[in-house]
């Protein structure tokens, strides 16, 4: 899309009278004078997500052990009633989407399901530029399955160690792969991968087709019915706002509902017959049948309050201002930040882009810094990229301005250069 924007704080804060979305924010817990860019991290907590956590810290107060039945929704089916909320941000049916864990751990519960290895096909394909985790857990799996990952794991290389060209990966898709496990969006640069083809291309040779969703969920909407993906895992603290740690995600295609878990536990039991406690598991025939153990309710309530909000706001409007949020934030810096050595390592095309714009610069790490102090929160991916990411619900056009100005203030006065070229435990 071709986007027609102004320079000057008017025009932010006209952009800002104009934005349909706009009431949200006063729902979130936002620090006076501070800027807020990093939600595609960490989401910020919002007046909904406290209410819901207080709600069931007195279901539990009041009700004691009686909260598992007594309260609606029933927090012994939490997670599924979680999943079901969740269904809609990917175009699923609630049975296929359950509340779980956490993404690594989701993902070594999907391998453990659908890779079975033989003697001919036996081989995992993945990107080179994907966040590590996916990789841990794939190499992790391999060596139970007593396999070599330096024999399995078949990796397509990123042309220009920013984005992926899905051509590449079809090229790769050679008889000896049985998986694919892929993200939806690259968290470095924000590109945003052609799914549905991939997933196409993969299911015409046979292979079982899995995605990251992390850096998508919640910024970009997905229409599994139509990308028909085997599975996939996600987290929920970023965009979706659900708090440090809150539960993954983890989608499972109705077609594959009656396989085995691969990491199976007590609470995917059929629910009727659960506290039989018998030996031999009876899997639950949806995607709640893909628990292990009890899950943490303290980290899921938070996240119901959240997607209350995403409900009512509605995930196409949602991904119509991130769109065009960063398209602005696009304009600012290409008018105002060029001149300091600033470059763009996102993709421009709307349907190239997640959520988040990548700004490259050779001392971004000091820059990086830099903003902190300033109360900007951005973060530094290595080696030179600063995430930019305007969270639609809380963050105003009138905030990319200023953003844009107290970098300018930064590059002119050369503050950058007071800190040092070091990564903090947390960037």
């Amino acid at each position: 899309m071709t986007y027609s924007f102004e320079k000057g704080l008017s025009f932010a804060k006209q952009l800002d009278d104009q934005d349909a979305l706009k009431s949200f924010r006063d729902r979130f817990y936002l620090n006076d004078g501070e800027i807020y860019m990093d939600g595609n991290s960490l989401g910020l907590c919002s007046k909904d997500a406290e209410a819901c956590l207080m709600r069931v810290l007195g279901e539990w107060k009041t009700l004691g052990i009686n909260c598992w039945t007594q309260t609606q929704p029933s927090l012994f089916l939490y997670h599924d009633h979680l999943g079901a909320m969740m269904a809609p941000l990917i175009n699923a049916d609630p049975e296929e989407v359950t509340a779980h864990a956490n993404t690594t751990l989701n993902i070594h519960t999907a391998l453990g399901t659908f890779y079975e290895p033989t003697d001919k096909r036996y081989k995992i394909l993945v990107d080179d530029i994907n966040f590590p985790t996916d990789r841990h857990a794939i190499d992790g799996q391999l060596r139970l399955k007593g396999l070599d990952p330096e024999v399995c794991v078949k990796v397509v290389k990123s042309r220009d160690g920013k984005m992926i060209c899905e051509a590449d990966f079809i090229e790769a898709m050679t008889e000896d792969v049985a998986l694919i496990l892929l993200p939806s969006v690259l968290y470095r640069s924000g590109q945003l991968v052609d799914m549905k083809y991939i997933t196409d291309e993969a299911h015409k040779r046979d292979i079982i087709v899995g995605w990251d969703l992390c850096h998508s969920i919640g910024a970009v909407p997905h229409d599994f019915k139509a990308i028909n993906p085997d599975f996939a895992v996600w987290c929920t603290y970023k965009y979706l706002n659900g708090g440090p740690g809150s539960l993954a995600g983890l989608y499972i295609n109705k077609k594959h509902l009656s396989k085995p878990s691969g990491l199976p536990g007590w609470h995917g039991n059929v629910k009727d017959r659960q506290f039989e406690l018998n030996h031999k598991f009876e899997k639950a025939a949806h995607a709640g049948g893909w628990q292990s153990g009890t899950q943490s309710i303290l980290s899921m309530a938070p996240l119901e309050g959240s997607l209350k909000m995403y409900a009512e706001a509605g995930m196409e409007n949602i991904r119509s201002k991130s769109l065009h949020i960063t398209a602005y934030m696009r304009f600012l810096i290409e008018e105002r930040l060029t001149e300091y050595g600033f470059t763009i390592g996102s993709p421009t095309e709307d349907h190239l882009r997640g959520g988040h714009i990548a700004l490259e610069h050779d001392d971004a790490l000091r820059i990086n810094e830099a903003l902190k102090a300033a109360r900007v929160v951005p973060d530094f991916r290595f080696p030179n990229v600063i995430r930019l990411a305007p969270a639609p619900l809380y963050i105003r056009y009138e905030d990319v301005y200023e953003m844009v100005e107290r970098i300018v203030d930064i590059m002119k006065e050369r503050k950058y250069e007071g800190y040092e070229n070091k990564v903090h435990t947390v960037a």
